[in-house]
């Protein structure tokens, strides 16, 4: 990681050289998942057992592919009474967020009697996929399942990847208390699949969300049309604005936060601080040296870890706007003032106590967010993402006598003379014959 002094002109071309280099295109990948999706798709169960075992080493069947309630139960048992406490917190958090949020149905008569609006339902069947192994993470769960409760969605199914060590309790745990006890051991584009699809042994989702890797992101780009999904995401980010008054203990422990994730994450300050930027550095090195995931997060640093030096605060807001940060620390002798100008962003942490770690566990935000500069036009999972809309109609006798003419001359411009003919029966015309 190093300081690069940052000219205004340049900005456009600096952030356009990050996301190059952030976007992965593996066409073997690509077959790959193709490949998976389609076996599914076509063999059901039996490519699930198969691509099971030979991605994870795993051997399921439709016996122990769903796993036991009783398991999920004794989960209780295998969590610390610490862990169990975050977790009934952070749900509650998330809860209480995503409650203010719920949209309600509406209905509203105009001038003519029509009565209009929309009726608001939550989907029916969710899939989530937790990630297993290293990243095997219950909070991915909360910042998922929590929404979907929330939303009132009545079936939940969990698909996280087997192991021979068995799931991680904290999941079972965080599932059990949502009070979901549907949860498959199936990872990768696999699991993907066999939720977009079906199979004997596991019923077809509505929607697909939750974080993965590679594959398991291709796989929801694959099977996007047959269910809905959350997004497509990239590797993790931060950005973080910092001027001279901001503690650079706290910066560099934010970035190396990010940079933990995996080698791909990416960590970037921006500030006007040349000896601000020198102490941020020497932080990072002093900090990362402590810690286990040291590796990691010096590989993180060394291919993706940027430090800016720019001219003004101003020039870091236009940096900040067009890179479109997934996650955003605003760390300024007054952030607000800073945050005001801010167009583009997954989440915005203002004030140097607003550690993003915050938003990942317990702040009360989903941290399920638009990552690679999606910030530009998607935003955060909510429970907004679990309900559905469907618009309403009550056309009066006023209203088609009022609004009748108007549809039948937008048809007939459109050569769809039966369209104008189911206005004309209504309004008692004669409809013409056509030669």
């Amino acid at each position: 990681m190093k300081i690069t002094k940052l000219d205004t002109r340049k900005i456009k071309i600096e952030v356009d050289k990050i996301r190059k280099k952030q976007y992965i295109q593996s066409n073997d990948i690509d077959k790959i998942v193709e490949k998976i999706v389609r076996d599914i798709r076509l063999s059901g169960d039996k490519a699930l057992f198969s691509l099971t075992k030979k991605f994870d080493n795993f051997v399921i069947n439709k016996n122990n592919i769903k796993v036991d309630s009783e398991l999920i139960k004794s989960s209780i048992y295998n969590v610390s009474t610490k862990v169990k406490s975050a977790i009934r917190k952070s749900v509650k958090r998330v809860k209480d967020y995503q409650a203010k949020k719920l949209p309600k149905s509406y209905k509203y008569k105009d001038e003519y009697g029509n009565v209009l609006g929309w009726n608001v339902k939550p989907l029916e069947r969710i899939g989530i996929y937790v990630p297993g192994g290293t990243a095997s993470y219950p909070s991915s769960l909360i910042m998922t399942g929590t929404l979907a409760k929330v939303a009132g969605c009545k079936e939940i199914v969990v698909a996280t990847p087997p192991s021979k060590e068995g799931i991680n309790p904290a999941i079972l745990y965080t599932a059990m208390h949502l009070g979901i006890n549907e949860i498959y051991q199936i990872g990768g584009a696999q699991a993907i699949a066999a939720l977009a699809y079906g199979t004997k042994s596991l019923n077809k989702v509505d929607k697909i969300v939750g974080p993965g890797n590679i594959f398991v992101a291709t796989g929801k780009k694959k099977v996007f049309g047959a269910v809905d999904i959350d997004m497509i995401a990239g590797p993790s980010e931060v950005l973080i604005i910092s001027d001279k008054n901001s503690n650079p203990k706290y910066v560099a422990a934010d970035l190396i936060a990010q940079a933990e994730h995996d080698v791909d994450a990416t960590a970037i300050c921006l500030t006007t601080s040349k000896k601000h930027a020198e102490r941020i550095l020497d932080e990072i090195r002093i900090q990362s040296s402590m810690l286990s995931r040291r590796d990691i997060i010096r590989k993180s640093m060394k291919s993706n870890g940027k430090i800016f030096l720019l001219n003004n605060l101003d020039d870091c807001v236009e940096f900040s706007n067009y890179f479109a940060p997934e996650h955003l620390e605003i760390f300024v002798k007054n952030p607000t003032k800073i945050e005001k100008k801010i167009i583009n962003a997954g989440s915005i942490f203002l004030g140097e106590n607003s550690a993003e770690a915050f938003g990942d566990y317990i702040a009360g935000p989903s941290h399920v967010l638009p990552t690679s500069g999606s910030a530009t036009f998607s935003s955060p999972l909510s429970v907004l993402d679990f309900m559905k809309y469907s618009s309403y109609s009550k056309i009066s006798q006023k209203g088609v006598n009022a609004l009748g003419d108007d549809v039948i001359a937008l048809a007939s411009e459109e050569g769809l003379d039966g369209h104008a003919n189911s206005i004309k029966v209504r309004l008692k015309r004669e409809v013409e014959v056509v030669k």
